[in-house]
């Protein structure tokens, strides 16, 4: 072979590992746009045309959030279940009520509950003013009847006050109760974590293993499948295999639904590095518990989701997933504790 054709092969082998170099770099960055455009946090909160945004109506919300008044005993709030030193949660596996005796269920976060769609882990409420009266009045919960909580709420002055100027002149009522305290939980949003700098543009906000597990979280993990967009939660219901029994979620309001039988809401993952347990029941205690039971695949049956089957994930991978979710936590921030109006 003549040296001037070695030349031209070696010129063209440089071309051509030039071009598949620029192809992999166009796609990685066509990708990165992609992921950008999906997970980048929202420039603005969404309030309802119903029950708009105003300082006056969120404020009082945030009195009665705080306040024990709401329930039987006079001893727990809405924050006692969703304590913002806890990313608006409680750390146990389940909820306690007024009785001080264990419900059915984990406390959920409030974090961007702006965003939330069908609130409840079985989606049984239309929007977060449906919740209010249910916490309240719910035996296992703050076991207030609602003639009581709105008499104990217009007892007094100040709240009286409170109600007037947020709702013109209104007075107290369940429903100006029910608005106020949606208007405020709908401010509670999720700080900037360190995958929010990543996401737009600070390759050293997240270390190699983190990028490396965002990128299984958004391919053969399928964890993006419904750990969607900016709050990672599509907010749909899905049996992934643990529920037994009883403990049918979604598939008591549609008991002819195969696929809705042991049905849960999809949790968001803000925060996640510290909101264990986890599940809808914190029967998982830890995210590495998490994820073997992905891993696994859970109870196989009619009603698991299509999405959950064996991954057989490395050690490594494993390693790496965790990295990721770890970069979804922000760091705390000082929630001040409103004075009560008496």
């Amino acid at each position: 072979m003549n040296l001037k054709l070695c030349g031209a092969l070696l010129c063209a082998s440089m071309l051509l590992l030039t071009a598949v170099a620029t192809f992999a770099e166009s796609a990685k960055d066509s990708r990165i746009a992609a992921w950008q455009a999906e997970y980048r946090r929202p420039a603005a909160t969404p309030f309802p045309d119903e029950n708009p945004y105003s300082v006056a109506k969120a404020e009082l919300g945030r009195m009665l959030f705080f306040d024990p008044i709401l329930s039987a005993s006079g001893s727990r709030s809405c924050a006692s279940c969703h304590n913002p030193g806890l990313s608006w949660g409680d750390g146990l596996a389940r909820a306690v009520g007024d009785a001080h005796a264990s419900m059915a269920l984990r406390s959920p976060t409030l974090l961007n509950a702006a965003w939330t769609l069908r609130p409840g882990w079985d989606g049984k409420f239309r929007n977060l003013e449906a919740v209010t009266f249910a916490a309240i009045t719910g035996a296992a919960n703050m076991n207030l009847p609602e003639a009581q909580a709105v008499q104990r709420v217009a007892a007094i002055p100040g709240y009286v006050q409170a109600f007037a100027q947020a709702f013109d002149g209104g007075g107290v009522t369940r429903r100006n109760i029910e608005l106020a305290l949606a208007t405020y939980e709908r401010t509670i949003v999720s700080g900037q974590a360190p995958f929010d700098r990543w996401i737009e543009g600070d390759e050293s906000a997240i270390g190699e293993s983190a990028k490396r597990g965002f990128a299984l979280f958004n391919g053969r993990a399928h964890c993006s499948a419904c750990h969607s967009g900016w709050a990672f939660t599509d907010n749909s219901f899905h049996d992934i295999g643990t529920a037994q029994g009883d403990d049918i979620g979604r598939g008591r309001l549609f008991p002819s639904s195969v696929k809705l039988r042991y049905a849960f809401k999809v949790p968001t993952l803000r925060d996640v590095g510290r909101r264990g347990p986890y599940m809808h029941d914190g029967s998982v205690p830890t995210l590495d518990a998490v994820i073997d039971l992905y891993d696994r695949g859970g109870i196989a049956r009619p009603s698991r989701s299509a999405l959950i089957q064996p991954l057989g994930l490395t050690d490594q991978e494993r390693r790496d997933l965790i990295a990721f979710l770890r970069t979804l936590t922000s760091p705390p921030e000082p929630v001040t504790v409103p004075t009560l109006p008496r």
